[in-house]
């Protein structure tokens, strides 16, 4: 029996592309990933499976205060009183060694790109104060701001006019994009200032967040009404002078004006445990990184665990400056920062 000749490639130019990215993007990473038990802890697992499980457990961390009847804690790993907390919480339990046999396949080309970026680099300042035409224009801007919220925080502010005043068009070139945080009342208050500052709103991310147990989170610590279970993070890019004040641009001068991103990889949905108090998920790194391979990228407002490799993180809550770019060292040098 005759084997069928092989068809031909019919994807076009472009979607050969966007699977080159998409291979590229995902297969560069050597870690290995393990899923979660959706049984929760190993006995559990165990009484209602047959087979052996190497996937992630947790096991119940019971202090002479817990009580079981109450069931579990509804911030569990990031409860403020575990040493009084009455309800149940948990571990992480290290998983089973995985068989070499079930190990990913080989990684196609392994890029040298992550060799190639500069070390993290930081410079601990206040924005509301610091010039910012002297760290020079960046592809990608990323940013939490300290939103004025009406809640009490464990952090300082900036006003609604502060905010709308920032030099941000400063930092960019036309097509340049910017990644916003928002909560609460602060998502009208970040469209205004997209187009205030000069850009045009193009996507929106939205973080589901989970808890430990990779649990919709239903007990929240901010929202006025109803639990904040979600974050929204608005992704606009820097319109061309010429276009600036007017209406919104056509799907065709977008296109044009951001021919340079890499497009169609990612969703626009990050469902992630959360952490740190404003802490964000570092999936939307890896989102503007496989969109954005290339370039200078900032986050302003930062926090030491924002360091990463390939960007500059500005904030004041930082450790002393530290600088590798030449350009940058001169110009700061200039205005006697260091």
């Amino acid at each position: 029996m005759s084997s069928s000749p092989t068809q031909p490639s019919t994807s076009s130019p472009q979607q050969q592309q966007h699977q080159s990215h998409h291979q590229e993007s995902f297969e560069q990473n050597n870690s290995r990933f393990v899923d979660l038990c959706p049984h929760t802890s190993r006995k559990v697992c165990r009484q209602r499976s047959q087979v052996g499980c190497n996937k992630v457990h947790y096991r119940p961390n019971i202090q002479p205060h817990t009580d079981l009847s109450l069931g579990d804690c509804s911030y569990l790993n990031t409860c403020h009183r575990m040493d009084t907390c009455r309800y149940l919480h948990w571990m992480v339990e290290d998983p089973v060694s995985i068989p070499s046999s079930t190990a990913p396949a080989s990684i196609i080309n392994p890029s040298s790109s992550k060799s190639k970026l500069l070390p993290p680099q930081w410079v601990n300042c206040d924005l509301k104060y610091l010039d910012v035409g002297v760290l020079g224009q960046f592809d990608v801007v990323m940013m939490d701001p300290p939103w004025d919220i009406h809640m009490s925080l464990p952090y300082g502010t900036m006003t609604d006019d502060e905010m709308l005043k920032m030099p941000i068009a400063t930092l960019q070139k036309s097509g340049g994009l910017v990644f916003i945080w928002v909560t609460g009342r602060a998502l009208e208050l970040g469209r205004d200032c997209m187009k205030t500052w000069g850009y045009e709103r193009i996507e929106e991310i939205v973080w589901v967040k989970t808890n430990q147990l990779q649990r919709l989170i239903r007990t929240g610590r901010t929202g006025h009404y109803l639990n904040h279970s979600k974050e929204h993070c608005l992704v606009g890019f820097k319109r061309p002078d010429d276009k600036v004040g007017e209406g919104s641009m056509t799907q065709e001068e977008i296109q044009e004006a951001l021919s340079w991103v890499n497009r169609g990889i990612d969703t626009d949905v990050i469902v992630a445990e959360v952490r740190e108090t404003s802490r964000k998920p570092d999936e939307i790194y890896e989102m503007i990184e496989r969109a954005c391979p290339g370039g200078r990228k900032l986050e302003l407002f930062g926090r030491p665990y924002n360091f990463r490799p390939g960007w500059i993180t500005l904030g004041n809550q930082l450790e002393t400056d530290r600088l590798y770019e030449p350009e940058t060292i001169a110009r700061f040098n200039e205005i006697s920062l260091f």
